[in-house]
């Protein structure tokens, strides 16, 4: 991909995305091209609305990805010569039954992708209709439960068996969060404790039971979308259909449960997720020693996943000058706060609820 691309101007590059619609792929001409967020990704992406008038082909919008050459996970197919993440993810998940955007068009070497438009994501869907939540997420989790059956195992030479979270990874998310929501915040608190907390956490996620991780299902990444029509009659109704899915690789099983449930956009009470954790184990049917199993990974994994989301989003802010995410590091540090309380035996994090609390302060007041 020309390096030009990676510096055009709004403006420039929606005019090469309607010159690879209409010259590279020979759609017709007669569309509407609208710019929609894409979250802190560096990926760009546009809805494509053909006219009445045109001949449409295809039945639904389209979106077109634009990715940039520089990305981790086109940077990670250019040195294996492989396809894309995005792309060899897709087609797993699309062969064991995971609703995900039909691929419509791809040209890797101009850094563009054409995918079906499968509809708002479930946050979008839910601030006009918050009375389907319950239903929605009892739906996420059995979905979750059901590809994670289906996925095991994995292809030998998938790119999800390729990557997993170990020590590295888990150690380098949690540093995130005292890089960022302390130290680029002169917050001042004493390390050992929070060295002490995270050395427990990395040793103790290193031993869960591992599975296909989607590593961002949450209510951004998940499309609220007409049932396919093959489905049963008594099943049709809306569906979620998985996006963002390009980083997937093999984790603690309940990670996805984690990002879902303790999503820092989408506030839950305590029996909500307990109940959703019921659901999730009920479809994987599991006992009442692995449910109780089950909760106490969920909480290990939430001292993880939140700190490092507490981290990025004042990274988002500094490296990047999106400030849009800065208001969800307080109720994210929160989230921490509670699991924090269960895990209240356990002597190695005795000490990190001031450390927490310290970066929680300093993002409120900022």
């Amino acid at each position: 991909m020309p390096s030009s691309l990676a510096s055009t101007s709004p403006a420039d590059e929606a005019d090469r995305v309607r010159d690879w619609l209409t010259s590279g792929l020979g759609l017709p001409a007669r569309f509407e091209l609208e710019a929609i967020t894409g979250g802190a990704s560096p990926r760009r992406f546009y809805r494509v609305r053909f006219e009445a008038s045109a001949r449409a082909p295809f039945a639904t919008p389209a979106i077109v990805m634009r990715v940039p050459p520089d990305t981790p996970d086109v940077a990670f197919a250019r040195e294996r010569g492989r396809r894309w993440p995005f792309l060899e993810v897709r087609a797993l998940l699309e062969a064991r039954a995971v609703r995900v955007p039909k691929l419509l068009g791809e040209d890797c070497e101009a850094g563009f992708l054409l995918v079906e438009d499968l509809g708002p994501t479930l946050a979008e869907h839910l601030a006009l209709h918050p009375g389907e939540r319950e239903a929605l997420y009892r739906s996420a989790v059995r979905e979750l439960a059901r590809a994670q059956v289906a996925l095991t195992p994995l292809p030998e030479d998938s790119v999800v068996s390729l990557r997993q979270f170990d020590e590295g990874l888990f150690r380098a998310e949690l540093e995130h969060f005292w890089e960022w929501a302390l130290a680029a915040r002169h917050v001042d608190t004493p390390r050992p404790p929070f060295q002490r907390a995270a050395e427990y956490v990395v040793r103790e996620l290193c031993k869960l039971p591992r599975a296909f991780t989607h590593r961002d299902y949450q209510s951004r990444n998940l499309l609220v979308t007409a049932a396919e029509p093959r489905a049963p009659a008594a099943a049709r109704g809306p569906e979620l259909g998985w996006i963002d899915f390009q980083d997937a690789l093999l984790g603690p099983r309940a990670y996805d449960l984690v990002a879902l449930l303790c999503d820092s956009y989408q506030p839950f009470s305590r029996a909500f997720v307990e109940a959703r954790l019921d659901d999730y184990a009920r479809e994987r049917a599991f006992d009442a020693a692995e449910r109780a199993r089950l909760g106490r990974e969920f909480d290990l994994i939430t001292l993880q996943r939140k700190l490092k989301d507490a981290g990025r989003f004042v990274f988002l802010e500094q490296r990047r000058g999106d400030a849009s995410f800065l208001p969800f590091v307080g109720p994210t540090l929160a989230i921490v706060e509670d699991a924090l309380e269960r895990l209240d035996d356990v002597p190695e994090l005795r000490d990190l609820p001031a450390v927490v609390r310290a970066a929680r302060a300093a993002a409120e007041s900022a």
